[in-house]
């Protein structure tokens, strides 16, 4: 339960299901300031907003939400002391953009924690399933559990979910992924939950003020990394335009901040590590045909070696292209889109689906 509207729906949904619940919030030991809400109307409960104006889901703040409304549904509630576990996450986060790679520490934390460290507390206490609040589906209609899209197409989270266990799957339940996101309001409006109106989260959790780029340069200099990742912005044709302040800072496809006005249009088309340069081109410089992606994760029978058409999608807001699989060996993959798409990250997670299935995916190279 990360006291947000999502989770403390599927709580819910649980309950009127007849499961048996048990509430667990996950704290990750970044603090951020916070006020308690004293805008509340009668019979519902108080919510806690977060002064730095970002969005997460796992401070204390959130923990106090996710406590009451567990109170509210008269179920036990735990918060884990998770401080290792996702102090694990935000050294890949680092050490990623440190590569001039794009990471996504939202997969990382389902792969590793939502969906692995949380089995281990459910087999501790006994619990059959863990259930979260994913915009996603569990299809056990047939001899063996598939993952689908989400009903809501605008909320679909089943992208961050490619890299879970397939064995995993009979486990997990999924409660909201059949609903539109207005209802999961309304439903939390009609239980008297004020989180029904909580703000999606939209930051990275964990980096709880400032900017990306400067909480990768704490937390490397904080592990003893301080090196010097400042260099030169240069155009495609190899025109030296400016300097940056490290490479951190950028990302493909990056449009805004970069520090330079070249009088058009640019964007990060590439990030080299080695020499520190971030290269800006025109947009039509960051279409790509095609990708290899490596560290795959497979969700069902691994496909045939010959190429199978798939759709496959690049980041979590983008929309799935029709594309040609490869399945490689070493774990990896190879994709072909049938058009060129625009911004493919190194780092990013492609996401192979068969329709509305979850076929796997991998990190693009």
């Amino acid at each position: 339960m990360s006291g947000g509207v999502d989770s403390s729906v599927a709580a819910h949904l649980l309950l009127e299901q007849g499961h048996e619940v048990i509430g667990v919030f996950m704290r990750h030991g970044e603090q951020s300031p916070a006020a308690c809400s004293t805008e509340s109307t009668p019979g519902s409960l108080p919510i806690v907003n977060r002064l730095d104006h970002k969005q997460g889901c796992c401070t204390a703040a959130d923990a106090e939400d996710a406590r009451r409304v567990s109170d509210r549904l008269r179920i036990p509630f735990y918060a884990l002391d998770l401080n290792e576990e996702f102090g694990q996450i935000m050294d890949y986060f680092a050490a990623e953009y440190a590569r001039g790679r794009t990471p996504n520490p939202c997969v990382q934390c389902n792969n590793w924690i939502k969906f692995g460290k949380l089995f281990d507390y459910a087999d501790s206490v006994g619990a059959e399933y863990v259930a979260t609040g994913h915009y996603a589906r569990i299809d056990d209609s047939s001899s063996e559990p598939v993952l689908l899209r989400g009903i809501d197409q605008s909320k679909d989270q089943s992208y961050v979910l490619f890299g879970i266990k397939r064995r995993d799957l009979s486990r997990m339940l999924l409660p909201v992924g059949g609903y539109q996101k207005p209802k999961i309001r309304e439903l939390a409006a009609g239980i008297g939950l004020n989180v029904a109106e909580k703000k999606d989260s939209q930051e990275i959790c964990f980096v709880t003020s400032g900017r990306y780029d400067q909480f990768v340069r704490r937390r490397l200099e904080s592990g003893g990394e301080s090196g010097d990742r400042s260099g030169e912005l240069v155009t495609t044709d190899g025109r030296v335009v400016g300097r940056h302040d490290g490479i951190e800072g950028f990302t493909v496809g990056q449009r805004k901040g970069l520090g330079v006005a070249l009088g058009e249009r640019a964007f990060v088309v590439r990030i080299e590590p080695d020499t520190n340069r971030v290269v800006l081109g025109d947009r039509a410089a960051l279409d790509a045909s095609e990708l290899t992606a490596s560290g795959c994760n497979w969700l069902t029978d691994l496909p045939p070696e010959e190429p199978i058409e798939c759709l496959a999608q690049i980041r979590y807001n983008a929309k799935p292209a029709a594309a040609e699989l490869v399945v490689q060996a070493g774990h990896k993959l190879s994709v072909r889109f049938k058009s060129p798409q625009f911004g493919v990250a190194p780092g990013q997670a492609v996401v192979c689906f068969d329709g509305e299935r979850v076929l796997g995916g991998g990190w693009i190279d």
